[in-house]
């Protein structure tokens, strides 16, 4: 790309610059992604889960008093913390990418837009 800059052609010139400021944008974009953390709690705030924009868990903390849950309740707590922090994460994943799809075609073929 920088072997076309300066070309003389100043249309050329314009449109390489108009894209790789854009090209800049979408990395910024991809890094904020990148540190999204969803948060989810359960179990009265006993269970609180930390999940990454793929679903991934980056935290989970337990409270002491969760461990007077029997095992399967303190096991449904967890995965209900962790279905919200993933739900979360979704969410605002959605809203930093929305400012680059609104009024595209791909506002209209991602899943779940808009919701």
């Amino acid at each position: 790309m920088e072997a076309l800059r300066g070309s003389g052609d100043e249309e050329l010139d314009r449109l390489l610059e108009q894209f790789g400021q854009e090209v800049t944008g979408l990395e910024e974009l991809q890094e904020r992604i990148a540190g999204v953390r969803g948060r989810g709690e359960a179990a009265r705030g006993h269970v609180a889960v930390e999940a990454s924009p793929a679903g991934a868990l980056t935290s989970l903390t337990i409270d002491p008093r969760a461990m007077r849950l029997g095992s399967a309740e303190l096991a449904a707590a967890i995965l209900q913390a962790a279905g919200e922090a993933a739900r979360d994460a979704e969410k605002q994943v959605k809203e930093l990418v929305n400012p680059y799809v609104a009024d595209t075609l791909l506002e209209t073929v991602l899943p779940s837009h808009g919701e």
